[in-house]
């Protein structure tokens, strides 16, 4: 049996839905630029030619209805609310119909973000890691089994901060669709049970402070909140 020189923690897991045990996250990857309204809010256009990602660490999981301080280095803290999928079986190069089969559940997620830090590093040309992978950042909901929900695309996606709706959307805007997803990124990596994948936000993306309560929701999934505290 292999000693390590410190504790290292275990693999952060989200609730599953009808579930005693929990989904183990073990990767995190991102899609950039999903919805056309929200590229646009960003200055920037969208990339039809194959989505792009980023990453989170899997210990950057935070769990719903939670709250988390105001991350340090930043004066421009943002929410996005996204679909989240859940992969559940290996897949490796999937075609569409593969990756179909290969996705084990949905959630509802918040990517949290230096939104200052993001646009100065995409200024520079340089990676969003300060701006993207922030502590306690990727809020996910329990996970719906993909058997329990309808195909996707007519689903509402929105999120409220202390109420006042901020986005508001429908998961037929993605502009990369969730098989399309699995299949494009299959063909980097092995993908596996404990891999999440946030599939981008739609327009509406704000700043919040502490003291906000941000909620958000996609019909027929558990609702997602996370509330700012202070910076430490």
């Amino acid at each position: 049996m292999t000693t390590t020189l410190f504790a290292s923690p275990a693999w952060p897991t989200v609730p599953v839905k009808g579930e005693t045990a929990q989904y183990p996250v073990h990767r995190i990857f991102c899609v950039g630029r999903n919805y056309a309204a929200h590229a646009a809010e960003m200055g920037v256009e969208v990339d039809r030619e194959a989505p792009f990602y980023f990453t989170k660490s899997a210990l950057m999981t935070q769990a719903t209805d939670t709250t988390i301080p105001y991350p340090p280095g930043t004066e421009n803290f943002h929410y996005e609310m996204e679909l989240v999928i859940a992969i559940g079986a290996p897949v490796f190069r999937a075609d569409l119909a593969q990756a179909r089969e290969a996705i084990f559940g949905f959630a509802c997620g918040l990517d949290m973000t230096r939104r200052d830090l993001q646009l100065a590093a995409r200024a520079t040309q340089r990676p969003w890691d300060l701006g993207k992978d922030v502590e306690q950042s990727a809020v996910f909901a329990p996970i719906t089994k993909a058997d329990e929900v309808a195909a996707i695309g007519p689903q509402r996606i929105h999120l409220e901060v202390n109420g006042a709706t901020k986005q508001d959307a429908h998961l037929s805007d993605l502009i990369w669709k969730v098989e399309e997803i699995v299949s494009h990124l299959s063909g980097y990596y092995h993908l596996a049970p404990g891999d999440f994948i946030m599939t981008g936000t739609p327009a509406g993306v704000g700043a919040v402070v502490a003291g906000d309560v941000i909620t958000g929701g996609i019909d027929g999934l558990d609702p997602v909140k996370l509330t700012i505290g202070a910076a430490e």
